[in-house]
């Protein structure tokens, strides 16, 4: 199991300026991606970066939340609302509602998977890779605890 936690990740500035963003994972490489995993802090009203080829999953972790300006109208989201998925060709427009938010990024290279979110885990689901907002305990079958998880950490 790998454990990557926000904090230990580069704070890295947006091109256009409206935010900054830390890497959790990029696989198989930097460079060339498949499979994208980042948390966002956004600062200031303005357009996403346009992802051509991509599919994305976006939700508010902290914050008021955001309104993304999409193809099929205005979708507001909260860090209570689901995740959204979009084309990374959309590149919307995003307005903070009261200030900066949080955001939790995932991108998938288009034909190499489909990018999902939940906000809590379903009995039943196989999970490829878990992101927790906070601590989370767990246990398997027989009741074997497994170590806690801290919080803002990914893990695969």
């Amino acid at each position: 199991m790998k454990v990557v936690r926000v904090d230990d990740c580069p704070l890295v500035p947006w091109r256009n300026g409206g935010g900054r963003t830390r890497e959790l994972l990029a696989w198989p490489h930097a460079d060339d991606w498949q499979v994208r995993v980042s948390v966002a802090e956004i600062e200031a009203d303005g357009p996403f970066s346009a992802f051509a080829g991509i599919d994305r999953c976006f939700a508010v972790l902290e914050g008021a939340g955001v309104v993304l300006s999409l193809p099929q109208g205005d979708v507001r989201l909260t860090p209570i609302d689901a995740a959204v998925s979009f084309a990374g060709e959309a590149a919307p427009m995003c307005r903070l509602i009261d200030g900066p938010t949080r955001d939790l990024n995932l991108m998938v290279r288009r034909g190499a998977g489909r990018p999902s979110m939940q906000r809590s885990p379903t009995a039943g689901v196989l999970w490829r890779g878990l992101f927790a907002e906070g601590t989370l305990w767990w246990s398997v079958d027989a009741g074997e605890s497994l170590p806690s998880l801290s919080g803002w950490t990914l893990c695969l």
